[in-house]
């Protein structure tokens, strides 16, 4: 379902549009925000150079630290009789980052939102069942908000208490469910353990983000549920969940809403831009926000972009599901490798599940990984629960091979019992840096 002219225009009627709300945007930063004032300035350019969309490489980026250097609302570009509501960041690496919305920037969020939504499979007059969390994180309100502007009945059940959210679910017959990928195979494993095939419910479509997840990840979601699962990307920071959407036709990368904010990829090491295609860290810069506009907000996401029309008929430029982070990228005897890699190689073992860990230690001066598993439970049943010492070793040794020859790195494995590993509720926790515990020891 199409529901904005914009999502079908031609690449001239986008641009057209972005340039005009780009120059909008610098103008009012400039007008209302010392922060970018003050670096406009120190970069040698006026809101008037702003001639063409591709002059956007002459503005300065925008960083995380930026935000947390001018906490709590430093770089809002509106008074607070003008706000109606503030999320941010847990704050667990320093200070959190806050960000504002006015009321047009809430309704601007909320359609885009319906887009993401539409562009997922949802229809008006269906169910909804919202289990991202809600509160300061952006992911539980925006898909409500979004969910309602786009009609549909909206069950805001947030995270946790998963038991009665299967209740939920078998009872409210929804036909879309939205949460963190981890969280929602969580759900389906535990409908497993009650006796019910989570492949009986109503749900047709998985709304799923806030954490970077596998094409084998969403194999296993689907097969497991028999749903579409498509991505949805966000960040509080450019607005929240609803910057770009994958769509059930193609699920062949995101749709960004173009007429709300313009993207780039740059290399992170040169801040140059890369080619379509080529792997570098999304920029993102708004163009209709009112309260908290940013101006090219390098987001630490690695991606690549695409402008070939989709099959569903959109022309918006796509981006790949997110490879990683910057700062998750875990650097292995000199090679570069990513959690999303080891997961999508990881789930080609069948006697294991997508439940996995990276535990990072330090030994001396080298960097100690282990990729701790757990084996299928069925698997587990077969073989009457004997995770022998000769079967561990083995099973370890193939998943070892698999890395080192795939991802070109040597991890040791650990193979657990089913259930051995923690699961989410929310953001699955990937990576368990415990360096700094291994020095003090």
């Amino acid at each position: 379902m199409i529901l904005h002219e914009i999502e079908t225009a031609s690449r001239g009627e986008i641009e057209k549009l972005q340039l005009e709300r780009l120059q909008e945007t610098v103008k009012r930063v400039c007008e209302k925000v010392p922060f970018y004032k003050e670096k406009f300035e120190e970069f040698g350019v006026a809101s008037g150079d702003i001639q063409s969309i591709r002059d956007i490489i002459k503005l300065p980026f925008t960083v995380k630290s930026d935000l947390r250097n001018h906490y709590p609302f430093g770089l809002f570009a509106v008074e607070q009789k003008e706000l109606v509501r503030v999320h941010a960041s847990s704050g667990t690496s320093g200070k959190p980052t806050v960000v504002g919305y006015t009321k047009n920037d809430i309704k601007s969020w909320s359609e885009i939102v319906a887009r993401a939504i539409a562009t997922a499979g949802g229809s008006p007059g269906e169910f909804l069942h919202n289990a991202y969390g809600y509160g300061l994180f952006t992911g539980g309100l925006g898909l409500h908000f979004g969910s309602e502007e786009l009609g549909m009945v909206t069950v805001p059940v947030s995270g946790g208490n998963t038991d009665r959210q299967i209740a939920l679910i078998e009872d409210f017959k929804p036909t879309v469910i939205c949460a963190t990928p981890s969280y929602v195979l969580n759900i389906a494993e535990r409908m497993e353990e009650l006796g019910n095939d989570p492949r009986n419910t109503s749900l047709k479509y998985g709304v799923f983000g806030a954490e970077p997840w596998s094409e084998e990840m969403r194999r296993t979601l689907e097969d497991k549920l028999g749903i579409k699962a498509c991505d949805i990307y966000g960040l509080s920071e450019v607005i929240g969940p609803g910057v770009s959407m994958e769509c059930h036709e193609a699920q062949n990368g995101l749709h960004v809403a173009e007429d709300h904010f313009f993207v780039e990829v740059v290399d992170p090491k040169t801040m140059q831009p890369v080619p379509d295609g080529e792997d570098g860290e999304l920029v993102f810069t708004s163009l209709t926000k009112e309260a908290f506009p940013v101006i090219r907000y390098r987001t630490g996401d690695i991606a690549s972009l695409t402008r070939d029309k989709c099959s569903c008929g959109r022309t918006t430029i796509r981006m790949s599901r997110v490879k990683g982070r910057i700062d998750d990228m875990l650097i292995i005897r000199g090679v570069n490798v990513f959690p999303s890699q080891i997961e999508h190689f990881l789930l080609t073992v069948n006697e294991i599940v997508p439940h996995y860990q990276i535990h990072l230690t330090q030994k001396g001066s080298l960097l100690n990984v282990e990729l701790h598993v757990e084996v299928d439970e069925e698997f587990y049943k077969s073989i009457n629960g004997n995770l022998s010492h000769e079967y561990v070793s083995h099973l370890s040794n193939r998943i070892y091979c698999i890395i080192k020859n795939q991802c070109l790195v040597s991890i040791e494995v650990k193979v657990h019992k089913p259930k051995s590993i923690p699961r989410s509720e929310g953001k699955a926790v990937r990576v368990v840096d415990r360096t700094k515990e291994s020095l003090e020891v």
